[in-house]
């Protein structure tokens, strides 16, 4: 029904093809699902598939890790998603580590999934061009890029977010309050005006993320030479730290410097 309607590309949240990994954090589905889904989707005829898959949980070894990312690779998407395990609070995870059920999160081991993840990527033909997500033949997510690029997006319906360049606005969660309003024409929501500092450390977090990178003329042209100098000067700090690769007015993550990505954000930020 969905092909026939027009829709033309699936993302499908698998996080693993383990039961005892989809278990563990207390998903609905099962690991046969997870198979069968993307295999049903391929048979009504979806080419465009993105899947997402979760590193770093408590007793995934390396070798299971291995096992998982074969699967994924062996269906044919040509866009994957991968993040390391967050536990969030208040949640059954977060109870269970707690109570010592379950192991803590071993940062050395999210360490090294990432670094299978991106050696495997690179030998089955994907491109690494965001920190998590990772693409064969050119098939970037065209959503999410929008947000690295800072492009403008409307949001409509109930808990919908809008950004127009200088302000970003989200409706209404409530099914109720939210079609109420639109009878009264109202559009129930909240807005963030986003200032000059809000924008430059955005505008630095998602694309430096990004294969495409911090641009030296945008910065200039968007925030003005003293605030480009000033980057400049702490960029040519990361780039002598080796976290940092300079090409031309751009600089890009080195491969050293996509695991520490948040903390060189960090240290570029106003």
């Amino acid at each position: 029904m969905l092909k026939s309607a027009g829709v033309n590309r699936l993302s499908i949240g698998i996080q693993s093809f383990r039961e005892e990994d989809l278990q563990l954090m207390n998903r609905a589905h099962n690991a046969v699902q997870a198979l069968q889904c993307v295999n049903d989707a391929k048979q009504a005829g979806f080419d465009n598939i993105t899947i997402d898959l979760i590193y770093g949980l408590p007793n995934l070894t390396a070798d299971a890790w291995t096992k998982n990312m074969d699967i994924a690779f062996g269906l044919g998407v040509d866009h994957l998603s991968c993040y390391s395990l967050t536990v969030e609070p208040k949640t059954a995870l977060a109870a269970m580590i707690k109570q010592h059920k379950v192991n803590d999160i071993d940062e050395g081991a999210s360490t090294l999934h990432f670094e299978m993840l991106m050696k495997a990527a690179g030998e089955n033909g994907f491109e690494h061009y965001e920190i998590s997500n990772f693409a064969r033949n050119g098939k970037y997510s065209r959503h999410n890029t929008s947000y690295w690029q800072r492009k403008k997006y409307l949001g409509v319906g109930p808990s919908a977010h809008s950004y127009n360049g200088d302000s970003r606005q989200w409706n209404v969660s409530n099914n109720p309050i939210y079609i109420r309003s639109l009878g009264e024409n109202k559009i129930p929501s909240e807005m963030e005006v986003l200032s000059v500092k809000d924008k430059f450390n955005e505008y630095i977090l998602t694309t430096l993320r990004t294969k495409w990178g911090i641009d030296q003329d945008f910065v200039s042209s968007e925030f003005g030479e003293q605030m480009s100098l000033e980057l400049i000067e702490k960029l040519n700090i990361q780039v002598k730290e080796n976290m940092i690769l300079k090409n031309g007015n751009v600089f890009t993550l080195s491969e050293n410097g996509k695991y520490f990505a948040d903390r060189v954000s960090s240290f570029l930020f106003l």
